[in-house]
């Protein structure tokens, strides 16, 4: 059986792995774990492709201690019980779960005692946030790392890398002409550029092989394939899926919505995308998305199949022809980026609170204008650090809700922020 091009160049320590520099970077957590060699059990969370087996492999291999791999898909109770019953006899066993997000309460609730007890290190890694799809018992005894998607540097380096040290792509002699089209479909996953890269070498029967962006379409687009949950299409479709809705079109929504419904897809995955996308892309253009989206997923873990897909279906085409607005979330993404610059700022006085004597006499509180006390319960006073005074944030979208909220911000705050 021949092995895939991923598989073949996959890293076995640190220094060749490629991307995630905040965990295994020169300060990175991970990296200082296993240079001290004390390893806590954790969750890695990313999309797909960005290294979260490798990675668990490394840290096994470079710790030098026993590794077990389960997969979340084919294994049950019976099988985490197994490892367990091994671990007793082998100290420091490492149990490397893939997609753990897909092991019901009981399947996890066997791994509680283990992890507890130190019998095993627990490494699992998810696509979805754990604390939604973790139990809360097992995810307290577990440290969560997320991982970021591949950067363009990155994926370019691997890219060299894969031409550098693949025995088969020397032998075609591989000249890449262009990347942008490789770099494109695989939007963000190192193992998907991976295997583009791969099939389009195979698809040429010459020794020498130009690759080309042209090239990469052609050849990319003949091998498309039916939807399959567990492999690359999951995250192409849903990609699809929601795109569809931000752009407004409920058709596109409910076939690429029909797409994963047939394929089997978690009516809970569908539903948890679609809350996502109400706060994301709707926000205060219609909040009314928000209460439908999170109505939405409560009915669907109630429902189940096959009624669900009425309730998904309803939801998505009220999401897609609803206006849309991502100020709320460019607003928060901006404050992110301005807290990573200036660092903690203090807390002006006048908004700290004052329980003691001492924090009165320092000044907390004072100067504090109780909004309510004057007209249009609103009182012109200092709310940020003046470090960054008068930095507007949020920015109300162009429809008519927020032209509203626009309105009122702007009669309140005429003197100060520029709406």
């Amino acid at each position: 059986m021949k092995i895939p091009l991923a598989e073949r160049i996959r890293p076995n320590n640190l220094t060749s792995f490629i991307g995630q520099a905040h965990l295994v970077g020169k300060n990175g957590v991970i990296r200082k774990m296993i240079e001290q060699k004390q390893l806590v059990s954790m969750i890695l969370w990313g999309p797909p492709g960005v290294g979260k087996t490798t990675l668990a492999n490394i840290i096994a291999t470079q710790m030098n201690r026993p590794f077990k791999i389960l997969s979340a898909i084919s294994s049950g109770v019976k099988d985490v019980r197994e490892v367990i019953q091994q671990a007793k006899y082998k100290q420091d066993t490492i149990l490397f779960i893939d997609e753990i997000h897909r092991f019901n309460k009981s399947q996890q609730d066997a791994l509680l005692g283990a992890v507890e007890k130190g019998i095993i290190t627990l490494i699992g890694a998810t696509t979805e946030n754990p604390s939604f799809e973790v139990n809360a018992a097992l995810l307290s005894r577990c440290q969560v790392y997320k991982l970021k998607e591949q950067s363009q540097a990155d994926l370019q380096n691997l890219l060299k890398s894969a031409l550098a040290n693949d025995e088969y792509l020397q032998k075609k002699e591989v000249d890449l002409k262009e990347t942008e089209a490789l770099l494109r479909l695989a939007d963000g996953d190192a193992r998907k550029l991976l295997n583009l890269l791969e099939m389009v070498v195979e698809a040429v029967p010459e020794t020498k092989v130009e690759i080309t962006d042209e090239m990469v379409m052609d050849i990319a687009q003949q091998k498309t394939v039916l939807y399959d949950k567990s492999g690359e299409q999951h995250y192409d479709i849903i990609s699809a899926f929601i795109k569809s809705i931000r752009g407004s079109d409920p058709n596109a929504a409910l076939y690429w919505m029909a797409r994963m419904i047939e394929g089997g897809e978690d009516p809970k995955f569908i539903a948890r995308r679609l809350l996502i996308l109400a706060s994301e892309d709707i926000g205060n253009a219609n909040p009314t998305a928000m209460v439908m989206a999170t109505n939405c997923f409560q009915a669907v873990t109630f429902i189940g199949y096959p009624e669900a897909d009425l309730i998904l279906a309803q939801t998505a085409t009220y999401l897609a022809s609803s206006p849309k607005s991502n100020a709320s979330y460019m607003g928060i993404r901006k404050a992110q980026q301005l807290v990573r610059e200036k660092g903690n700022l203090p807390v002006p006085l006048h908004l700290r609170n004052a329980p003691t004597a001492l924090m009165k006499k320092e000044g907390y509180g004072k100067g504090y204008k109780y909004a309510h006390d004057f007209p249009n319960n609103f009182a012109e006073q200092e709310f940020l650090p003046p470090e960054i005074s008068g930095t507007k944030l949020y920015d109300p979208g162009k429809n008519p809700r927020e032209a509203d909220l626009r309105k009122r911000l702007q009669f309140l705050w005429k003197n100060k922020y520029n709406y």
